[in-house]
């Protein structure tokens, strides 16, 4: 779950629905930035399902007792986290092996300096699933696929840049994550630099050097949960209860 705390509720983001919002974004991607468009399909498929191994996790948020709100992505019990990541990956790699490729390489960057014995033993496992699925696909592009890489990162952050920024918030004051663009984009800014993001009011996204192919809008579902609920009820009574609601988030130029 990715949530967004106000002082009376929580603004809390599926994350699947999340990565669905990031597919539905970086399809527009201006493909003249890529080396080709081979296997953009299989990438955009990547974007849309790289959160699926959420979709059981999140059917029922759970409180964190230390910090007083329900559980999120980031800090969710590591464990669980783990093992529905590795059935997310055997569940996408089951209908498309670049994708699996992409999502397993997305995951492991998570990790790629823990020293946890449970991410090791992750990260082992993903190598070898790395190794079978590179033995099969004929004639990898490892640049295209380099380029796939960091446009699923990218795809991700920016979903997450809509889902943990308060609409028209000031570049200052954005989350943390943020406020020095997106990593590993430099080689889609003409200036070789991190794409930048901001927002032009509380509905529209522009960047610094515009990546899309055309200005477009994409729709974030979410739940705000109010505080008072969830100490009457509970989280997962009050979070059932919530109305369904959707943010428009318009990308232009």
């Amino acid at each position: 779950m990715i949530i967004r705390e106000t002082e009376e509720s929580f603004l809390m983001v599926k994350q699947h629905d999340h990565a669905y919002v990031s597919g539905e974004t970086i399809k527009h991607f201006n493909r003249n930035l890529l080396k080709s468009e081979d296997l953009f399909d299989d990438f955009v498929y990547a974007a849309h399902q790289h959160d699926r191994s959420w979709i059981g996790l999140d059917d029922t948020p759970i409180w964190n007792d230390v910090k007083q709100i329900p559980f999120t992505f980031s800090d969710y019990p590591l464990l669980p986290k783990l093992a529905f990541y590795k059935i997310g990956v055997d569940e996408i790699e089951e209908v498309n092996l670049n994708a699996a490729l992409l999502c397993s390489l997305h995951f492991c960057s998570f990790f790629a300096k823990s020293k946890d014995p449970n991410c090791l033993h992750f990260l082992q496992d993903e190598a070898i699933r790395q190794k079978n699925i590179r033995q099969h696909l004929q004639n990898l592009d490892e640049e295209l696929l380099t380029q796939h890489f960091q446009l699923l990162q990218l795809s991700d952050n920016l979903s997450l840049y809509f889902c943990l920024n308060e609409p028209g918030v000031v570049k200052e004051t954005e989350h943390p994550w943020f406020r020095d663009g997106f990593k590993n984009t430099e080689s889609f800014h003409p200036d070789n630099q991190k794409l930048q993001a901001r927002w032009v009011n509380e509905h529209e996204v522009t960047f610094d050097a515009y990546p899309f192919e055309r200005d477009f809008r994409v729709n974030l579902p979410y739940k705000k949960v109010s505080k008072s609920a969830t100490e009457k009820v509970g989280i997962a009574e009050a979070y059932e209860k919530s109305e369904m609601e959707e943010r428009m988030i318009i990308l232009k130029q």
